[in-house]
């Protein structure tokens, strides 16, 4: 069976994300070590950096899927995809667990994508219905709100009274809604607008659209790479 083609300008919208992402966790893990001095969690600067970094993931994930979907991906093969992501969700989980014990990640972003991917393949046939179930995902949280989803067991539905302590959280909802806009996106500009995702890419933005097909290694990579080097700087300081 032939390899599915590569989408450059996909790619490289999904790389743009992974180095946004980058930078802003270089930016937390100099705070982190004290080379600077930010709120991350309560400055605008840094939460709206965050809310958009995150969006565009996940809007990239959706049109990824309508991709695999239009390339006539199987079940079979979806799995040992999302075995991977949930694979390294596992892992981010323990990792974070061994530095921020207090504020461990138990659904980030992540454990996000490996959900919603399964709630949007599910949800797929909906086809024109998928914008109105995106709207009705992101606005629902805004509206409905119990105690019970508050706790680590079941705040991944994302109909929390209030946000949980821990260093990455996305919730199915409202973030499920995204990943269905970029599900209903991909599959109109498939149909309607090819080269949007298909062109050609300027020369310059080629390592872009490389990165963009190893995100998921570079997500688990980038951040023990960072952490190392500051960590190796502030000991030779010492």
């Amino acid at each position: 069976m032939a390899a599915p083609e590569r989408l450059d300008r996909l790619d490289a919208l999904r790389g743009v994300a992974i180095v946004w992402m980058a930078v802003f966790h270089f930016c937390f893990d100099l705070n982190y070590f004290g080379f600077i001095r930010q709120n991350f969690y309560t400055d605008p600067t840094w939460t709206l950096q965050r809310i958009c970094i995150v969006s565009l993931f996940l809007f990239c994930a959706g049109l990824s899927l309508a991709v695999a979907l239009h390339q006539g991906q199987t079940w079979p093969r979806f799995w040992r995809r999302w075995a991977q992501i949930a694979g390294c969700a596992l892992l981010v989980s323990a990792g974070s667990a061994l530095m921020f014990p207090r504020s461990w990640i138990s659904f980030g972003i992540l454990h996000g994508i490996a959900l919603m991917l399964v709630v949007a393949r599910l949800l797929a046939p909906l086809k024109g219905w998928l914008w109105m179930a995106g709207a009705v995902a992101i606005a629902l949280p805004h509206f409905v709100q119990h105690g019970f989803f508050d706790t680590r067991w079941t705040n991944w539905v994302g109909l929390v009274t209030r946000k949980p302590v821990t260093e990455d959280y996305a919730p199915l909802l409202p973030w499920l809604g995204v990943v269905l806009w970029g599900l209903a996106a991909g599959r109109w500009m498939l149909a309607h607008r090819r080269q949007w995702l298909a062109g050609a890419l300027p020369g310059a933005l080629a390592p872009l659209a490389v990165l963009g097909r190893w995100s998921l290694s570079f997500y688990m990579l980038h951040q023990p790479a960072l952490i190392g080097a500051l960590w190796l700087v502030v000991m030779l300081r010492r």
